[in-house]
């Protein structure tokens, strides 16, 4: 096959605890399950401005890298946000507001305006590499909370300003996002605030969980788009809630027969890959200094590792050089495809996938061939113009015009 990724250092870890040919177990179920997807489902449906994002049939790349089909949940435009996580953190915003709020209160009354007395009083706060805290901002707007999002110093003030464009109140702490997450814990402690975060840690978990059951709308979506199931699916990393969501819902879906899903991560902040390799979460250390913003995460989420452990078939890292070319191909379209705007913690997966075709080694390893068909989760949208539009050398609005021309 043609070579598409000059930058190809890759590194894999095949999971020995991997359950394959079995559905799925109770483990998962404790943390994500079917009821709870379809009340998220039911609920985010009567939103405004809500709609399936596309599934994307990529049939010039997937001629390119020699496999069957190939097939990409775009979601750049998800309620306006650019991004999946529109889905978790406003979710996950309601459902503690309701939990608050006098009984039978409804979203539809927090969003015609009633009880905004009483659901100003309440605060929401999180720590953010920018996508999940342009969420919480959305939902507490939305739903009439106040909201403090915290940021470390490596998220764009691009990605500051998509937050406090929504009223949230954005502070700058020193560190890194694992930093920001304890900062956050701290503050809402100290002023009886409520934590919206998308990881969970020890005596904190019920609101991750809420967070990662709105990422599974996402998932039950892609599997009514579908043609016929997948037999791969590679997905970004960073704390797992996003690769939990998708490992459940297809678990779910397809039992037994479900596809290999495989993790994707930054080389950079690989907590996922080295959490496999030790058989339980650990951290990794340092700036964590990667431009895939959104996957800059050091410490795995505790609740998505309890999916993610005997569900993840494959662990991968790839380099940042990799996520840009990506990028970049996405945005040319290949071979008659349809251009693709896709920020760059959205192409870690379709990095993997393509490095994994031009190594027949790794392909084996990984069960791909020429009948493979594979789904990508495209988890966002340039949400940074300044920042995508230096990565690419191209604006968004000019990838998107050409794509309605494709059209």
């Amino acid at each position: 096959m043609r070579q598409l990724i000059q930058h190809d250092t890759l590194h894999h870890f095949a999971n020995p605890r991997a359950q394959r040919g079995t559905p799925i177990g109770e483990r998962q179920r404790a943390v994500l399950s079917q009821e709870a997807m379809r009340a998220a489902r039911d609920e985010i449906r009567t939103w405004p401005g809500y709609a399936p994002t596309p599934l994307v049939a990529l049939n010039g790349l997937a001629k390119a890298c020699d496999i069957a089909r190939l097939d990409y949940k775009d979601e750049a435009r998800r309620f306006g946000l650019n991004s999946f996580k529109a889905l978790g953190g406003a979710y996950a915003v309601l459902r503690l507001l309701l939990q608050h709020l006098p009984p039978g209160v409804t979203s539809a009354d927090l969003l015609a305006g009633r009880y905004r007395e009483e659901a100003s009083r309440i605060t929401v706060c999180c720590a953010t590499d920018g996508n999940h805290g342009r969420s919480v901002a959305w939902g507490a707007q939305q739903f009439g909370a106040r909201c403090v999002i915290y940021l470390h110093p490596t998220v764009s003030q691009g990605r500051e300003d998509a937050i406090t464009q929504f009223g949230a109140e954005a502070r700058r702490v020193p560190g890194n996002y694992d930093d920001s997450v304890r900062q956050a814990a701290v503050d809402a402690e100290a002023n009886g605030w409520f934590v919206v975060s998308d990881t969970s840690y020890p005596g904190y978990m019920t609101v991750p969980r809420d967070v990662m059951q709105g990422y599974t709308v996402m998932v039950d979506e892609a599997v009514q788009q579908l043609p016929q199931p997948p037999t791969h699916c590679f997905v970004q990393g960073g704390v797992g809630g996003l690769a939990a969501a998708v490992l459940a819902q297809l678990w779910e879906a397809y039992g037994p027969d479900r596809p290999r899903v495989i993790v994707v991560e930054p080389d950079r902040a690989a907590c996922l890959y080295e959490s496999a390799r030790a058989g339980s979460p650990t951290a990794v250390h340092g700036d964590l200094d990667t431009l895939m913003a959104g996957l800059a995460c050091g410490e795995a989420s505790l609740l998505a590792w309890e999916v993610l452990d005997e569900g993840i078939d494959d662990f991968l890292t790839v380099t940042d050089e990799a996520a840009v070319e990506a990028m970049k191909l996405l945005a040319q379209g290949i071979d008659g495809d349809s251009p693709l705007v896709a920020g760059e913690s959205a192409v870690a997966g379709l990095a993997g996938l393509l490095i994994a075709r031009q190594q027949p080694v790794l392909s084996q390893a990984l069960g791909l061939d020429a009948d493979s068909r594979v789904l990508l989760i495209g988890s966002e949208g340039a949400t940074d113009e300044e920042v995508y539009r230096e990565l690419v050398g191209r604006p968004s609005e000019e990838i998107e015009a050409e794509a309605r021309q494709h059209a």
